[in-house]
């Protein structure tokens, strides 16, 4: 895009800098009868939609490549490298279409060899799934019925594995072959009569769980300072689900795409499965697949009823294994991916963003057609915008990403997309409402891959945006530093939690960004303008908070002062608060921290006292350089640096946790005891004394990180609970599985937020590490 850009005239620039909303009509007409016009324009667009030029459509030459690497690994016993080759194999070969018939069924011999891989790298529930896709599309195929009953033998499911072995048998041509499978049903048959057999783990238990229900009443209601917002009709406890909705549209981050399923946003499996007409999507099952528009699973009725020669006793074993899976297609569905899947590159390179808004006309002419008739916000999607307040070289983007999205559309959807200034300028609109209306979806991580609570050491876990969404009624909830609700997400539905009491008619608010304890009111003051183009006025913007203050500052030169020592800039933004709206969060706990005259005052000396890169103390009035404090903290912070890079690879050295040790030292003398920065060194240093095996020194970090943390947001926070997850795993780690203090404290926590949802948000580890300090065999 950066070379349309660059052809754009100066003056047209200009116009679109300065433009309004109400003036797109004019600068969306111009910016077409330039483009249209422009032979480069038309290079760069067929490019990108052009089916021909297609970097993503399936490439059968491509797909037996990587089937020969996977083969010649397997013989090799290099079995995780195969597995990598036949899912690569997958992702490109056509499937939709069955080879003629001299030949197997490509997609039915992949999903073959990769259950093998499967199986041999021990994980036969995946390698059962990708049987049955086989069966599904080739149900004679001897090799699949197979596999399938070795796999069902290994999970101890005799029973089914025996009846897949008799199948294989029956199915199988050669005398070899048969002798295989006789050799594995007589291991069944033999295993039948000593045990039992064990049926498959059903899951209703785990769903039932999920199937909360939401019985709070909401309206919506316009405020003066804040637009529209969302209220409860009634008083609402703590914990309390007020809110569950499933996205307008979605989709998966760029950096997701080929680790989390593309329609619900889970982890990928092993045995995930492509779309059957390109190769950019991913899914976690055929379910997602045929959701999303990446095609179903084939109904091979009639081939599978031609196999008159199977047993009765068999027979309904067949059908169950060769029909499973086979789901209606539901006509009335939005299949967010069809008008994606011819191949062309631009929904693979165009930014997810726009993306993301092709999802929202497509959807939206089928709902209503004159979505691109009006350049004013309509419904379906009646959302907020600031076009006038966005940067000059975001409205230039937006006017050229939204005729190239167009362009792409005309060449890809079945509906007739017009070029005209009504239909360019209400993109950039949408674009507009996306950019300050989408949501991220995240999922929760673990610093470790497999947790294991017996001598694993400290772990953590962080959120992570795997995709972006539009939530039509979620996007009503105004903003809070302080938010009284918390959202989460299953699978691509958002959920919203209270995480405090609040009355009849309150504001439900959550966070947009940073909270109160992640950064000073200064930043989220500048974010929330940047990005959301609004000042935000709630309660821990109008309030001198203990948190804010210390977040960032540094030690008084005196060291019998706690005092607080802060940049000038951050003295005018607090003094701010007590000139406007006179809040100060109790007085009593800033008192042995500052004098709250001393706001008023220090940020009024004149230039000659007050240099540039320096501060007074909040308390006694000391000075402080904090220009030449700054560096120095830099510098000591190098040696924390090194020690986090070594401690997540391989055990530090002595001299790595020395040096950082040494400077923590210094740095707990020139920052205040309730610094952000003291906190991060007191985790890090925790990290690496439980990678060498001192639990107690570990603990004792862990531990004092919290405290300061505790300071910073509240005890109850979500952010205590993901410290106490690693304290827990350091105390285990080191042998003691009877703190059960801890784990309460974190369980309770955990369900403040996520209430019964708690053991579906997190990892399995979570549980796991939980329930170990019960015990641990």
């Amino acid at each position: 895009m950066e070379r349309l850009k660059s052809l754009v005239p100066d003056e047209l620039k200009q116009r679109i800098a300065t433009s309004m909303s109400n003036d797109l009509l004019s600068t969306s007409s111009s910016v077409i009868c330039f483009f249209l016009h422009l032979e480069q324009f038309h290079l760069i667009t067929e490019d990108l939609a052009d089916p021909k030029m297609a970097l993503c459509s399936k490439n059968k030459d491509a797909a037996m490549e990587f089937k020969q690497n996977g083969n010649r690994c397997f013989s090799n016993g290099n079995h995780s490298l195969a597995l990598s080759y036949y899912s690569k194999a997958l992702r490109v070969a056509p499937l939709e279409k069955k080879d003629d018939e001299k030949n197997k069924d490509l997609g039915s011999v992949l999903f073959v060899n990769r259950a093998a891989a499967l199986y041999r790298v021990g994980l036969p529930m995946e390698c059962i799934h990708d049987c049955d896709r086989a069966l599904r599309r080739t149900p004679s195929y001897a090799k699949a019925w197979f596999w399938r009953g070795k796999a069902n033998a290994a999970l101890k499911d005799y029973g089914n594995a025996c009846s897949d072995l008799k199948i294989a048998k029956l199915m199988e041509a050669t005398s070899l072959g048969k002798k295989q499978v006789e050799c594995e049903l007589s291991i069944v048959l033999q295993k039948i009569s000593e045990v039992p057999s064990l049926p498959l783990h059903n899951n209703d238990e785990r769903l039932r769980k999920l199937d909360e229900k939401c019985e709070v009443e909401l309206e919506c209601v316009v405020t003066r300072e804040k637009g529209r917002g969302m209220v409860s009709k009634g008083e609402v406890p703590p914990s309390t689900l007020v809110h569950m909705e499933e996205p307008y549209v979605a989709i998966i981050s760029k950096n997701s795409r080929d680790s989390h399923c593309h329609y619900c946003f889970d982890e990928l499996p092993a045995d995930y499965v492509p779309c059957t007409s390109c190769s950019i999507p991913l899914y976690c099952s055929e379910t997602c697949r045929g959701k999303a528009g990446g095609g179903m699973p084939r109904n091979r009725e009639a081939e599978i009823a031609s196999h008159e020669s199977i047993p009765r006793e068999l027979k309904k074993h067949f059908e169950d294994i060769t029909l499973k899976g086979i789901i209606p297609e539901n006509l009335n569905m939005f299949h967010e991916h069809d008008h994606e899947c011819s191949g062309a590159n631009w929904a693979a390179v165009l930014p997810s963003e726009l993306v993301l808004a092709g999802r929202v006309i497509v959807k939206a002419l089928g709902k209503r057609g004159d979505f691109l008739d009006t350049a004013e916000s309509v419904e379906p999607l009646d959302l907020c915008h600031s076009y006038s307040e966005l940067a000059p070289n975001v409205k230039l983007e937006s006017h050229i990403y939204s005729i190239v999205l167009l362009r792409c559309l005309q060449s890809s959807c079945s509906f007739e997309i017009p070029i005209n200034a009504v239909s360019v300028s209400r993109t950039i609109i949408l674009l507009s409402q996306i950019r300050v209306n989408a949501m991220a979806v995240v999922r929760i991580k673990s610093s470790g891959e497999h947790l294991s609570f017996c001598g694993f050491d400290a772990s953590s876990i962080e959120q992570v945006k795997v995709g972006q969404a539009i939530y039509a009624r979620g996007s009503l909830f105004n903003h809070s530093c302080q938010p009284n609700i918390h959202i989460y997400f299953l699978s691509r539905n958002l959920y919203i939690r209270t995480t405090e009491q609040v009355a009849e008619g309150h504001p439900l608010e959550l966070s947009y960004g940073p909270q109160i304890g992640q950064w000073t009111c200064k930043d989220r003051q500048k974010f929330l303008k940047e990005e959301y183009s609004f000042q935000c006025h709630c309660s821990g913007c109008s309030t001198v908070l203990l948190s804010d203050l210390a977040l960032n500052s540094v030690h008084c030169v005196s060291r019998d002062c706690n005092g607080i020592v802060i940049e000038t800039a951050q003295v005018s933004c607090e003094r701010n608060k007590i000139k406007h709206h006179w809040g100060i969060s109790s007085p009593e706990s800033l008192e042995p921290y500052l004098q709250i005259e001393n706001l008023n005052n220090l940020d009024r000396e004149p230039s000659r006292v007050l240099p540039l890169g320096g501060g007074y103390c909040l308390k006694c009035r000391s000075y402080c350089d904090l220009h030449s404090s700054q560096a120095a903290i830099d510098e000591a912070w190098i040696n924390f640096e090194r020690l986090k890079d070594e401690a997540t690879t391989i055990e530090p050295g002595e001299s790595l946790i020395f040096n950082a040790s040494k400077s923590f030292n210094f740095l707990k003398l020139k920052l205040h005891p309730f610094n952000k920065r003291i906190a991060e060194a007191e985790d890090i240093l925790a990290k690496a004394f439980c990678r060498v095996g001192d639990y107690q020194s570990a603990q004792n970090h862990c531990c004092s990180s919290i405290m300061i943390l505790e300071k910073l947001y509240s005890p109850k926070h979500i952010a205590i609970a993901y410290e106490l997850l690693k304290l827990l795993s350091i105390k285990m780690a080191s042998g003691n599985y009877t703190s059960s203090e801890t784990a309460d404290r974190l369980n309770n926590i955990l369900r403040w937020y996520y209430g019964s949802h708690v053991d579906a948000v997190f990892p399995s580890y979570m549980g796991s590490l939980v329930k170990g300090t019960n015990g641990c065999s």
